[in-house]
Formats: structure tokens, sequence, C-alpha cells
């Protein structure tokens, strides 16, 4: 016997049809959470065999946000360090780093990439620590992306 899909708003590729769970059924008497029948009214035609829908659930995972690591010019700390710097924790090449160098020494500060915060944390206390173990000022923050 063919049913009739009662139930149009829902995407085929997530519906399952699956034997009823009937009092008969061991499975439905051990475990309350499972789908079975109303209370009190047997499915069907009381031969005891019915179909129940079942549903799937997706769950959609969120982008995580991404956060820009910037440099800070200053005074004080060599052009070639800040290269170094570019060059070991941001992956970038030498004409990249010096472009990068040029950019933070005459605007003030410079993108070093885009990371998700828990790398840009990351990035940002690597930076932090070679420049005060170097005895550079060089600063470096995170910042949000929008």
């Amino acid at each position: 016997m063919l049913l009739p899909c009662l139930v149009p708003s829902i995407s085929l590729r997530n519906v399952y049809l699956k034997p009823m769970n009937t009092p008969h059924d061991p499975a439905s008497m051990s475990d309350p959470n499972l789908p079975g029948p109303p209370a009190g009214n047997p499915p069907g035609d009381g031969d005891g065999i019915g179909i129940d829908i079942v549903t799937q659930t997706r769950v959609r995972t969120k982008k995580p946000s991404l956060y820009r690591v910037l440099l800070l010019n200053d005074d004080y700390t060599p052009m070639e360090f800040v290269v170094y710097i570019l060059e070991r924790y941001f992956n970038r090449s030498r004409e990249q780093a010096t472009r990068i160098m040029l950019h933070v020494h005459q605007k003030g500060v410079g993108l070093c990439g885009v990371y998700t915060y828990e790398v840009a944390e990351t990035k940002v206390a690597q930076v932090l620590d070679l420049a005060k173990r170097h005895e550079h000022p060089l600063q470096c923050v995170m910042e949000k992306e929008d």
C-alpha cells in the first residue's frame, strides 16, 4: 500500500521511513524517548503494522570570526628585524615582507595577515615575545575584521 506524502514542507532527502514501534516491540518498551504510537490509539488499522516519519536534523556550524594582525610603527625597531618577523611568523616571502615593512614605516601600521582568534592571538604573542627578547619596542595588535 502506498502512502501519500502529507508533509510537503519537509525536504525528501531528509525524510526516512521506518517501521513504527508498537507496544509489542521490545525496543519501544525499554526506551521512552523512541517515537511510538500515540497513547490509547493503536496505529493504522489495528493490525499492529504502521510507519513513522523520522526526520534528520542537520546542524550547520557557524564560520569563526576573523582577526587582522597589525604591526605598528616605531622609531627604534630596525627594518630588517620587522622583515625577519614577517618572514618567520607570517610566512611572507622576502619581497612581501619588505613591502609590508615599508608600508608600516610610511603609514604607521601594516597588515600582517587575517586569522581566527586563537591563531591571531598566538602570532601576536610570538611577535611581542621576540621583540621583547631583542629589546625592541615593536608593537603587534589584533583587531576583529568587520
